[in-house]
């Protein structure tokens, strides 16, 4: 909302459950007559309503359900019989699940579009079945709908107090922005990019994450010697590291791949780890602009 609302050519209207500066509209996706209300005279949806992996511990399952199934459902068939020109689905690689994690002993998993998802959480379910309905009303409908699984792009600090309490946040985000993070500039442009493109695609999924520095070559090695095969890839980066007194991650247990979203949507992330490691160096911010603006939001707990 912050970028769209700084293009003049467009005319934004925000939807969310909480008031804000950005909300022109507070109401559930669950509520039908709401979501009808809202489309009306809508050209194209961006659809990143939803409960997160967090929300795990503080709602129940058919909260889930209910907003990240139903929920996308009604913006789905409101789409459809408003005609818009293009729906853009905000999912998750959190929906590849198990897939995401290689057997002890075996190489790091290279995670692309072709990666059958496996969910491990209600969180993961509710996210793939949502894509699958946006697929079917792609095929009942002619409705254009991408589908853009997002790494991780918050700038909260980590659910797990194991990760927390081993890196500092700049230094676990930095780290991330190498296999499973990106900024949220970045995963703004391939959105906006998502609706230019949607209506020439049709329909498609697409892994939004930082562009990795890895070859599937690194795989082996990832898991047990990180470090090493960054200094490889990113060479320089240690000095940055030992003068901010950081640390590498000890293994890295999957690479997310970027190759389709950037060939299909013309996207060209600008933000990574090497980019990341040369303004700390410089003694520059690593975030962008936005997300230095957005800030942290924290996750609301009302069930």
């Amino acid at each position: 909302m912050r970028t769209l609302r700084a293009m003049p050519a467009m005319e934004p209207f925000g939807v969310d459950v909480l008031a804000s500066p950005y909300t022109d509209a507070v109401g559930s996706i669950v509520d039908r007559a709401f979501v009808a209300s809202a489309m009306r005279g809508i050209d194209a949806v961006l659809h990143a309503a939803t409960l997160h992996k967090p929300h795990v511990e503080s709602h129940s399952r058919q909260a889930f359900v209910d907003v990240n199934v139903s929920g996308t459902l009604n913006l789905l068939e409101e789409a459809a019989a408003q005609g818009v020109r293009a729906f853009v689905y905000t999912s998750t690689t959190s929906a590849f699940g198990n897939a995401l994690t290689p057997k002890a002993g075996e190489p790091a998993t290279w995670i692309t579009e072709d990666v059958a998802a496996i969910p491990k959480n209600i969180y993961g379910v509710t996210k793939v079945a949502a894509e699958n309905l946006c697929e079917l009303m792609h095929g009942l409908f002619g409705l254009p709908c991408l589908v853009l699984r997002t790494s991780r792009f918050f700038p909260e600090d980590d659910d797990l107090p194991e990760r927390r309490d081993a890196h500092e946040d700049a230094n676990l985000k930095i780290n991330e922005l190498l296999y499973r993070r990106a900024d949220i500039a970045d995963v703004v442009d391939a959105h906006l990019r998502a609706v230019e493109k949607a209506p020439t695609l049709g329909f498609g999924r697409y892994v939004i994450s930082a562009t990795t520095p890895f070859t599937r070559e690194d795989l082996a090695a990832l898991p047990t010697r990180a470090a090493e095969v960054v200094a490889r890839r990113v060479p320089g980066y240690m000095d940055v590291f030992a003068r901010e007194r950081w640390t590498m991650l000890d293994g890295i247990d999957r690479v997310y791949v970027n190759d389709r979203a950037r060939r299909d949507l013309g996207w060209t992330p600008r933000h990574d780890f090497a980019s990341s490691v040369a303004k700390t160096a410089r003694g520059e911010d690593y975030r962008s602009e936005l997300a230095r603006a957005v800030g942290k939001k924290d996750y609301h707990r009302a069930r």
